[in-house]
């Protein structure tokens, strides 16, 4: 399998000007360099300061906020907390993108859930080979430890042992505050 998904929205992206990455399931295969499993959707994560960038950005296409699991048209509002997911879909072609807002203070990012977790935000995010962007894996687990399906799952034993010391040290402190039990803490020494 190859990253043409991954690829086709790179090229769709390539003339946006702020900063965006894969995130999810797709941002863990990006790092390892594989596909590791099959992925329903694609998200993208852009920082919330560059939401309505984005929606001018991509002006042929219709964009829905999610408020508490149900669909609602975005209109030109900015949007605030707890409001953090984006559906876009491309009216000609079919194309759907969930963008995930992601929230910014100074020179870090900040986890939505916890705000005592934050990261230096120009390390939040590396770019392969061909130029993709991705959201670090530690920082996507970190996301997917809240309510661990299995896909989650298997993305962390797919990621695990290429994860260096810092990473690995970063994801155990974050899990230790935001979910103290968190069965991959186990892991993570």
């Amino acid at each position: 399998m190859s990253f043409e998904e991954c690829q086709s929205i790179n090229s769709l992206m390539s003339g946006f000007d702020r900063t965006w990455f894969f995130a999810g399931g797709w941002a863990i295969d990006l790092f390892i360099g594989k596909e590791t499993r099959e992925h329903k959707d694609i998200e993208l994560a852009v920082f919330r300061k560059d939401q309505l960038y984005l929606k001018d950005y991509l002006k042929e296409w219709e964009f829905k906020k999610v408020i508490k699991g149900k669909f609602h048209i975005w209109g030109n509002e900015f949007l605030e907390l707890p409001i953090h997911e984006i559906h876009a879909s491309n009216m000609l072609n079919g194309d759907k993108i969930e963008i995930l807002l992601n929230e910014t203070k100074e020179n870090d990012w900040i986890f939505r859930r916890d705000l005592r977790i934050s990261y230096p935000l120009n390390s939040i995010w590396s770019i392969t080979k061909t130029g993709i962007p991705y959201l670090n894996p530690e920082i996507v687990l970190l996301y997917k430890a809240k309510t661990t399906r299995e896909k989650d799952h298997q993305d962390f034993i797919a990621i695990k042992d290429y994860l260096d010391k810092r990473k690995k040290k970063w994801l155990r402190n974050a899990l230790e505050i935001h979910e103290p039990k968190h069965k991959w803490l186990q892991f993570l020494i």
